[in-house]
């Protein structure tokens, strides 16, 4: 198949519900199973066709679109055939979301925690968060149903705490036309850089006291009373489309997934049930060879999965939502995670396949998120506070021996470090309320220096001036003469 040709495949798509196993055509936009409330999975009906084609040459395929200069291929579609394969090249949409690198950390950070690790830096998709891979999928579907029933109008709507709304405001302005976007925002709780995004994308931001949850629930019912198009994780395109995370890892690496572990934040969980997803799909169709290993991560202050998984009998296990506290992790600070079921039911597979040790949670600190976030970024690192919650459980995970040294631990920052900026600087400067329970490592603090007062200045001629403040920059700096 030529590089420069759309795929001729097309794939029959159902919703699937995870409560009573009922399908459900896609030529309407589900969000929970009408009949019991159930999440949705979308499955590919034709999936077992791509078996027909060898693994290596599936991979000679996706390397070979890697180079395309053809627009609805350069992202996340270039793996049309294992994400929606039912959708026309004119309906998809592309910002340049995908193909995020996986850059390995500095000698000096590997040697300090004695950790073989590497960020995928999610930050640098359009929007600076890897929500974008879910919105491309969702609104070239939500084009496609646009063009299907000549609609002239329909409102997009989302909850979030800050990275989902930035991402639909923006690629509902993009699309424009019968597209209009509403975000749902807990009043306080996103940061001004965050705020920003949706309100100069053109949204309308709406906000209201509490948390996520919240938020979640006047959303829901609108989806369930209203037309309007819910861009959640409830949305099963948009867990589509972050599977794309896990195909360009393993392109990374060559297609090889022996002895590589990846830590993913929890928050609503459909993050790491995209991945596990994706993973399943390459492993199925002999792309990849051997599963990688999945370590979820939770703060203490939102751990509802990981004290589920912290049962050992699996038998003996219950799910129960928790009332959270404030976190530094904003996107994970979700008590209530929608896509639990769907993580519940992509972990069996993942641990029928790899064994018990396949998927794994973990939870981490506070502290160790603010530590751990300062000190990749020391490092020569981009990582947002989930990206910190990523690095804290692999250290967690050695802590526990749940890793070897050969392993390559791939860490996931799920948004851009700028976003999180104020984090740092109540860090720097010790600010914290006490709920977050995080106080400052001095090693890692930083703060600028006023090296010549005002007065000062004032007092001197320019000349003079010039010669005091180098003379305060040598005695600050240790420096000598050539």
């Amino acid at each position: 198949m030529s590089k420069d040709l759309f795929p001729t495949y097309r794939g029959t798509m159902e919703y699937f519900c995870l409560g009573c196993g009922k399908r459900f055509p896609t030529d309407k936009l589900y969000y929970t199973c009408p009949d019991c409330g159930g999440v949705f999975l979308l499955e590919n009906l034709d999936f077992d066709n791509l078996k027909k084609t060898p693994g290596h040459r599936w991979q000679e395929i996706f390397d070979r679109r890697a180079a395309t200069k053809r627009t609805a291929m350069r992202g996340i579609f270039r793996f049309y055939e294992l994400m929606a394969p039912v959708l026309d090249e004119d309906d998809i949409l592309y910002l340049g979301e995908g193909n995020t690198p996986i850059i390995r950390s500095s000698d000096r950070l590997i040697r300090e925690t004695g950790i073989r690790t590497g960020y995928k830096n999610d930050g640098q998709n359009p929007s600076a968060s890897f929500k974008d891979r879910g919105m491309a999928c969702a609104f070239s579907y939500l084009r496609s149903l646009i063009r299907q029933n000549d609609w002239d109008q329909i409102l997009t709507v989302c909850a979030s705490t800050g990275d989902t709304s930035a991402a639909a405001a923006l690629y509902a302005s993009y699309a424009g036309e019968a597209i209009k976007s509403v975000v749902i925002l807990p009043h306080g709780k996103v940061t001004p850089a965050q705020l920003s995004q949706p309100l100069g994308s053109g949204a309308t931001v709406l906000e209201v006291p509490g948390v996520f949850d919240d938020c979640m629930k006047v959303v829901e019912h609108l989806a369930d009373n209203y037309r309007v198009a819910l861009l959640n994780s409830k949305n099963a395109w948009r867990i589509l489309g972050q599977e794309s995370y896990a195909f360009e890892i393993a392109q990374w690496f060559r297609w090889n997934m022996q002895g590589k572990c990846v830590f993913v934040p929890i928050g609503n969980a459909g993050n790491v049930t995209a991945i596990m997803a994706g993973f399943l799909k390459l492993y199925k169709l002999d792309i990849i060879d051997a599963l990688p290993r999945i370590f979820g991560v939770q703060s203490h202050h939102a751990d509802p999965v990981y004290r589920y998984y912290a049962v050992d009998d699996p038998k003996e296990r219950e799910f129960h939502p928790v009332t959270v506290s404030p976190s530094v992790a904003q996107a994970a600070m979700i008590g209530n995670p929608v896509s639990f079921p769907r993580v519940k039911y992509y972990a069996e597979q993942f641990e029928e396949i790899g064994g018990h040790d396949a998927f794994q949670v973990l939870q981490v600190t506070e502290q160790q998120i603010m530590d751990s976030m300062i000190q990749a970024n020391r490092n020569g690192h981009i990582a947002c506070t989930q990206g910190g919650e990523s690095f804290a459980g692999a250290k967690r995970a050695k802590e526990l021996g749940l890793i070897c040294d050969e392993e390559i631990c791939i860490l996931d920052s799920t948004a851009h470090h700028l976003k999180f900026v104020d984090f740092q600087n109540m860090y720097f400067n010790n600010a914290f309320p006490p709920e977050f329970e995080v106080a400052p490592d001095t090693s890692l603090s930083n703060k600028p220096h006023l090296i010549i007062s005002p007065e000062e200045k004032d007092r001197l001629s320019p000349e003079d001036f010039t010669r005091a403040t180098a003379d305060k920059v040598v005695a600050r700096l240790g420096l000598e003469h050539n």
